[in-house]
């Protein structure tokens, strides 16, 4: 069985406030784009990984796909051994999500391949137990997302017929880094209003709160934004605590740069 775990970006992405234990409230919207993953399934005489595509760091054992693989099993539910090719077209360290991604679309065929009989709203509950924005990767569907981010409410927004450019500078932003620096602040708009309105209204009242702690750091990936601004942009921004910059555009733009490319029309 063959899938293609896609990818996220953040619009917009507000530090609310840190957490008793330790853990930040966000409010964000997770919007998914056609830049997947490739990710195949079949039953088998021993468990088994294989990664092609970008590299990926760590062991096959520790990959999210064969933790999702072990979850599974240690609820109870009746998953032979199985052979799993991944195929990777997200790079990892860039705020897409592409390593949830890969998790819930396990979680997702083997669901399917082995009746296993799980609903999708048990299947978000499960793999929010591999990180908190696996749940959204389970429908994949544009959402307001709160809490730590695994709180979902449905929202109404089409960007088809835009042009997304993302960009990827080839240094990383850790997700530690990003949170020891940021300032939690509440946004004096909720996202859900501003993405109510004209996308190009966007650039003036949406933010990405890690951007103000992270660029001073990494400037390379400030230059970027400002870089697609410059190439007339609509709306630009880092997703989630980076490396990526996306940026929506209303034609299709030439773009020449050395780092990690994407282009498609939404």
């Amino acid at each position: 069985m063959l899938s293609l775990p896609c990818a996220k970006i953040n619009l917009g992405l507000n530090i609310v406030e840190k957490r008793p234990d330790g853990y930040h409230n966000l409010e964000t919207v997770f919007y998914p784009i056609p830049l997947c993953d490739e990710l195949q399934i079949e039953a088998a005489e021993r468990d088994s990984l294989q990664t092609t595509g970008i590299p990926v760091e760590g062991s096959a054992d520790n990959n999210l796909v064969m933790r999702a693989v072990r979850l599974l099993r240690g609820e109870g539910y009746a998953v032979p051994q199985v052979r799993i090719r991944l195929r990777k077209n997200i790079p990892s360290g860039a705020g897409l999500g592409g390593g949830s991604s890969d998790a819930a679309f396990t979680v997702k065929m083997l669901n399917e391949m082995f009746g296993l009989g799980m609903s999708v709203g048990e299947m978000e509950r499960l793999v929010t137990r591999l990180g908190a924005d696996c749940a959204f990767f389970v429908r994949a569907t544009p959402v307001f997302a709160e809490g730590i981010g695994d709180v979902f409410s449905p929202v109404n927004l089409d960007l088809s017929g835009l042009f997304l450019v993302l960009i990827k500078p080839a240094e990383t932003v850790s997700t530690k880094e990003a949170y020891a620096l940021v300032k939690p602040q509440v946004s004096p708009l909720r996202l859900q209003e501003i993405i109510g309105q004209d996308v190009t209204t966007w650039r003036a009242a949406m933010r990405n709160d890690f951007e103000a702690s992270v660029f001073p750091r990494h400037p390379e990936i400030a230059r970027v934004k400002e870089e697609l601004y410059r190439r007339g942009a609509l709306y630009a921004s880092m997703s989630g605590s980076g490396s990526s910059v996306f940026a929506l555009f209303r034609e299709p733009v030439k773009i020449e740069t050395r780092h990690f490319l994407f282009t498609s029309l939404l």
